[in-house]
């Protein structure tokens, strides 16, 4: 299937998909919400599906030509390393003996359908449950390399992406904000380091986590649940707390601290990696950019980022990047 046969992958399209290895779709079905990849709810029929399913099978069909098939199992590995050790995660679905599957030059992969909601607050509570979570992924990241994803890192996140954003950023902010991204790669390229890498979630924000209300007292944390790991690398352990925090990390101390406060009952944190905090919300926001500026040609992403080419977006993301590098300079 070409690339621009994916832009218009259809509903019909995954019901066929799951049809082609041996369920049994009702016709009926979700649309999930999913910008990288196209996700779908699909409903199957009772008598025709595993009793575990509950009459309900995600499936997850995976954009052409982002990841290699190697980089597409060492996500299936992580998942199931992380749910066969007690992680609360959604392990790709076991169907006629593969997690991985392909229709018509697309790969897909199955999953169960995760019960829960996404969460609109999290209480100082809840971050010290998320942190023995983290706690306990990375402990289980660190048993594995991972050889065919990338490295949160400047080059691979930041310097690779600032010349596709030439043509992007508005000409009245380019100057400063190529400036200000300088400094804050620059910042990366001299602190950050490889050797303490380990298989991290790369994404974990409070859309990627699924909760609901019943409090597991044994293990001692609500049923949270880590979802989408499409975008996990190798990085520091720190790129897994900062996006669960309400703002910058001035307005966000306590939230942090309880964060570490429940990772350090298993596992210790890397305290030295907080001076990185800002810098990585830099790096993100340029990363970002330029994933957008990539995807631009995907029918989806000038409907839901029309600003991406208005003055009003760059000026907003330079003075953003402009006070992260300043804040550096003042850490320096």
């Amino acid at each position: 299937m070409s690339q621009h046969n994916f832009f218009e992958l259809t509903a019909h399209w995954a019901m066929s998909a799951v049809e082609s290895v041996g369920l049994v779709p009702t016709g009926e079905y979700f649309k999930l919400n999913s910008y990288e990849n196209r996700v779908y709810d699909i409903f199957l029929e009772k008598e025709e599906s595993p009793k575990e399913l509950q009459q309900h099978i995600i499936i997850k069909i995976y954009r052409p030509q982002r990841w290699s098939v190697d980089a597409l199992k060492e996500e299936q590995i992580f998942l199931n390393d992380l749910a066969t050790n007690g992680v609360p995660v959604i392990q790709p679905y076991l169907w006629q003996g593969n997690t991985l599957h392909q229709y018509k030059g697309l790969y897909f992969a199955l999953f169960k359908k995760g019960i829960g909601r996404l969460p609109q607050e999290l209480s100082l509570q809840n971050l010290q449950s998320l942190g023995r979570i983290l706690a306990h992924t990375h402990n289980i990241g660190e048993t594995r390399c991972s050889d065919f994803r990338p490295t949160l890192c400047a080059e691979d996140y930041g310097w690779k992406h600032l010349e596709r954003m030439e043509e992007w950023v508005a000409p009245e902010v380019s100057r400063r904000y190529f400036s200000s991204a300088e400094t804050i790669l620059n910042f990366l390229d001299d602190h950050l380091e490889p050797s303490d890498f380990l298989r991290i979630h790369g994404d974990c924000h409070r859309g990627n986590i699924i909760m609901n209300d019943i409090v597991d007292q044994k293990q001692h944390y609500p049923p949270f649940l880590l979802v989408d790991f499409d975008d996990f690398c190798n990085g520091p352990a720190v790129q897994d707390f900062w996006m669960l925090l309400s703002g910058p990390l001035s307005e966000s101390k306590p939230e942090l601290e309880h964060l570490i406060k429940g990772y350090e009952e298993f596992r210790t944190f890397p305290n030295y990696q907080v001076e990185w905090i800002e810098a990585l919300r830099g790096l993100r926001i340029i990363h970002y950019a330029s994933w957008i500026a990539k995807r631009w040609n995907d029918p989806i992403f000038p409907k839901y980022f029309p600003q991406f080419q208005d003055y009003i977006y760059w000026a907003e993301e330079t003075e953003v990047l402009e006070n992260i590098a300043w804040k550096l300079t003042q850490q320096n």
